[in-house]
């Protein structure tokens, strides 16, 4: 999984970013058009662990504070196993690098880092190299651990994303395949801060000097040309996000010009340099003899982000093309994503199909416990626990139909149901719902809720009582800051976390 990263920014997915590595597990295996995530971090990260959705893994919203609220307690659920905690019941050997923001913040920042319950080695994994905060610098990260040992000296030509697939390759190298293996490759690339060497950043700079206006387009016509979006819709601008002031790129001052020529550059080279470590860890796998037998699977936790101002937002705007929105909401901008599902020995006669099946990444633990044959168990210490929510995906390859369901999705004050092709959105929660009828409109460029009140109200509906049975009520309304200050201050008490 990477982290930030938009839904045609791949090569296999339309993009002018080199990812030929990325691009063979694509085209000789299976693409999914239509695969949701949560909108951010976190939640994603734990609806993909646990197979059930960010509120019932109490990963409601981030890992900054303990809310006391059951779906918002800053961690993963204790009560929920992890697809490691399942796998490795079942003889797996499993591992992690990389990416983990699934710990409550104060367990690295309250003076000396000390496990809490929630750290890599204590929900599934036999070994980790393990980032626990949600970002920071590639060349010095906060928060890095091995197993339950803080790592706290870098080398000078330290790079995090060269770090993780070092360690990944160096898992595959030393495994006893007496036991078949579990790996999360969990990257921060491309997160920000745009960090990369100068030499793979300036390698990328003359491709961008066209504008991103250029690139839209370009970008909009490979993924019609690939069957991964809707060929009756033309290119949409989405001025709504610019307050009806979307800059062309002809419009932008040249000072400006050279700003987002050298983030989007910074940007691609991030994904590149990611790309080269996927390339070393299929390479690990063919040395290892285990190539053929290995399922990945790859994807992007939610959509590119617009932090950063305006230049980040024309940035993100070109990642997330044809889709609206970005990172944090609800609209396709921020929940939608590639997926790719590439297993040589059992799915070769699915090679280059693009599956457009509505799916979700609560869908990726039931997939995995599917292909590997194994149950999901009934209890977990010793309690009874409910079944996971997603499904598996097999039944989308088999049948070539997954069975019909309503999708949710809540971040901050961004709200959304997608229900039988029709989905009920608002970016905040002072706002009116929009119904976009996404059989004719899946960029979301035109509100019919005028037109179908009732729709609007049964949809509506239908949210509220997933809400409430997801304790996902009252929405919180302040923002970051404030929302910290506000639920520290009920908890003064930071020497334990209950």
């Amino acid at each position: 999984m990477c982290d930030d990263m938009g839904f045609s920014d791949l090569g296999s997915y339309g993009g002018e970013i080199k990812t030929p590595n990325i691009d063979v597990l694509a085209t000789q295996g299976i693409r999914f058009s239509q695969f949701k995530n949560t909108g951010r971090c976190c939640p994603s990260r734990a609806a993909l662990l646990t197979g059930r959705n960010q509120f019932a893994a109490e990963m409601g919203w981030m890992t900054a504070v303990d809310e006391h609220r059951e779906a918002y307690r800053g961690q993963l659920s204790a009560t929920i196993p992890t697809i490691a905690e399942i796998l490795k019941d079942n003889n797996y050997y499993t591992y992690l690098s990389g990416k983990w923001h699934l710990t409550l913040d104060d367990s690295y920042k309250l003076g000396a880092v000390k496990p809490n319950g929630s750290w890599p080695f204590e929900r599934g994994f036999n070994e980790s190299y393990a980032g626990l905060p949600g970002g920071g610098s590639y060349y010095k990260v906060n928060g890095l651990v091995k197993n339950e040992t803080v790592i706290k000296d870098f080398p000078a030509n330290y790079y995090y994303t060269d770090a993780i697939t070092e360690n990944a390759v160096g898992f595959i190298k030393k495994h006893n395949t007496e036991k078949p293996m579990f790996l999360y490759l969990a990257h921060y690339a491309p997160h920000r801060p745009l960090e990369a060497p100068k030499d793979r950043i300036d390698k990328c700079r003359e491709r961008y000097q066209v504008g991103y206006d250029v690139l839209r387009a370009q970008r909009y016509e490979n993924l019609k040309k690939k069957g991964l979006i809707s060929t009756l819709e033309g290119l949409p601008i989405h001025e709504r996000e610019y307050h009806n002031k979307r800059p062309s790129w002809v419009s932008l001052p040249k000072k400006k010009k050279e700003e987002w020529i050298t983030e989007m550059a910074t940007y691609a080279a991030m994904i590149e340099i990611m790309d080269d470590g996927i390339g070393e860890v299929i390479k690990a796998t063919k040395e290892k003899g285990i190539y053929e037998n290995t399922v990945f699977l790859f994807l992007s936790d939610n959509g590119a982000t617009k932090e950063g101002g305006d230049i980040s937002q024309l940035t993100a705007d070109l990642s997330n093309t044809p889709y609206r929105d970005y990172k944090i909401s609800t609209y396709m901008g921020g929940t939608s994503s590639p997926l790719i599902i590439h297993y040589p020995e059992k799915f070769a006669k699915y090679k280059g199909e693009i599956r457009t099946d509505l799916t979700h990444i609560t869908d990726i633990l039931p997939t995995c416990l599917d292909i590997a044959g194994i149950e999901y168990p009934t209890s977990f210490h010793q309690k009874k626990i409910p079944q996971f929510e997603g499904k598996s995906l097999i039944t989308v390859l088999e049948k070539n139909k997954l069975e019909k369901r309503d999708l949710f999705f809540q971040h901050e004050q961004s709200c959304a149901i997608i229900s039988d092709n029709w989905k009920l959105v608002r970016g905040n929660i002072s706002e009116p719902w929009e119904l976009i009828n996404l059989t004719k409109d899946s960029f979301e460029q035109y509100n019919v809720a005028a037109n179908f009140p009732k729709k609007v109200l049964e949809l509506e509906k239908k949210w509220n009582i997933w809400a409430k049975e997801n304790n996902v009520l009252p929405i919180e309304k302040r923002a970051w800051s404030a929302r910290i200050k506000h639920y520290n201050g009920l908890n003064t008490d930071k020497s334990k976390i209950n």
